[in-house]
């Protein structure tokens, strides 16, 4: 496989860094395996019924652990929670069972969320959508956690930035 770039993909890659993005950490559980990553690409589709949508890359360790157990929790960061990202993007070299064992976690209909998180959303994978390098997960939401007193997490121009009101 070629990993050297195209002009077009530097191109494309230097436009989207300068897309501000809110960030999550993404978490499964199940016969599977329990797995969590950090992501960016992350937004609504529908609130009739209440719909997610979530983007992994095909080659993670972890693309086939969220497809086969079929659920999957979004975890909307707190901008306190640079840390706990750098941790499921695997810059720190964490282990993953070290990382579910910090006492942070609260289940949300079967999926370990962060107790901390600005928001948590649980859901059935309803369905996906293979797209160039990587695949969209369809998530039907049937649990949400929020809290409105934290400012949101957001990654722009390649840094971590603490944006929004606090309520």
């Amino acid at each position: 496989m070629n990993d050297e770039l195209s002009p077009e993909q530097v191109d494309f890659r230097h436009a989207m860094a300068n897309l501000a993005a809110a960030v999550h950490i993404v978490t499964s559980d199940g016969p599977h395996g329990r797995v969590g990553i950090t992501v960016s690409a992350a937004c609504s589709v529908t609130d009739s019924p209440p719909t997610i949508l979530v983007c992994i890359n095909r080659r993670s360790a972890t693309r086939n652990v969220f497809a086969r157990n079929g659920r999957l929790a979004l975890n909307i960061l707190a901008a306190d929670q640079e840390e706990l990202a750098r941790h499921f993007s695997g810059q720190t070299g964490v282990p993953m069972p070290e990382r579910f064992a910090w006492d942070i976690w609260t289940d949300l209909a079967g999926v370990p969320t962060l107790t901390q998180a600005r928001a948590a959303l649980s859901g059935r994978v309803v369905s996906l959508l293979e797209q160039g390098t990587h695949t969209i997960f369809f998530v039907e939401i049937d649990a949400i956690r929020n809290r409105e007193d934290v400012q949101a997490l957001v990654y722009d121009r390649r840094a971590f930035h603490a944006v929004g009101a606090v309520a």
